[in-house]
């Protein structure tokens, strides 16, 4: 059995930038469309942020098939808790993933993920590959993270609103776009409130975007 050192870990933990935080009444979360192989960019509108419940939302950082698998399991998974009759809590569906990486931790799957959701307020967790979760008010992942965290440091606070959230998302993904190689191509914003999980219209994603250039 061969131990991953930091070598194996830079080699598969690059390009991406996703973030995803806490505002008054929800989450926020965003990621870029870039996926890359080496220096070839492989896919231009890759999906980073996926729905897995009406109320949670998981972002993708790392291997893309590794992370479609694991999407996969927990859409099921959820399905398969949410037949005792009652919805299941971002807390749950977080550890739920974290027993999942945590159990091919020899073997461990090469991801990182943010997982979002509302419950009574809005919650985000981080996880690693092999399973540690922390419960966090922002987070990001990703080769563009350094640039996303210096973002984030300097202007986000819980007390935003959801649409102060929202274009906090977009510099956080578009700044990152600037400087990371690895990341790039289009945002992509999502909101979770009380109403359930909405996709920020694209349009309004390139106005944003727009009023940074001037």
């Amino acid at each position: 059995m061969r131990v991953l050192d930091k070598k194996d870990l830079e080699k598969y933990l690059k390009g991406t930038t996703t973030v995803g935080f806490i505002c008054q009444g929800g989450v926020v979360m965003a990621s870029d469309s870039r996926a890359t192989m080496g220096f070839m960019i492989a896919d231009k509108e890759a999906q980073k942020i996926y729905a897995i419940d009406d109320k949670i939302a998981i972002t993708t950082a790392g291997m893309v098939a590794d992370n479609q698998m694991l999407v996969r399991l927990m859409k099921a998974q959820i399905s398969l808790y949410k037949m005792e009759g009652r919805p299941i809590t971002v807390k749950a569906a977080t550890t739920l993933l974290s027993n999942v990486l945590h159990q091919n931790r020899y073997y461990p799957l090469m991801i990182q993920n943010i997982i979002g959701g509302f419950d009574d307020k809005g919650r985000i967790f981080e996880l690693d590959m092999v399973g540690g979760m922390s419960e966090k008010k922002m987070s990001s992942t990703g080769s563009g993270s350094p640039t996303a965290y210096g973002v984030l440091e300097t202007e986000w606070n819980e007390n935003m609103t959801m649409e102060e959230g929202v274009k906090l998302g977009v510099k956080c993904i578009h700044t990152a776009l600037e400087r990371d190689a690895a990341t790039g191509n289009n945002v992509r914003v999502m909101k979770i409130t009380t109403s359930g999980i909405e996709n920020v219209p694209a349009a309004t994603i390139e106005q944003i975007r727009a009023d940074f250039k001037k």
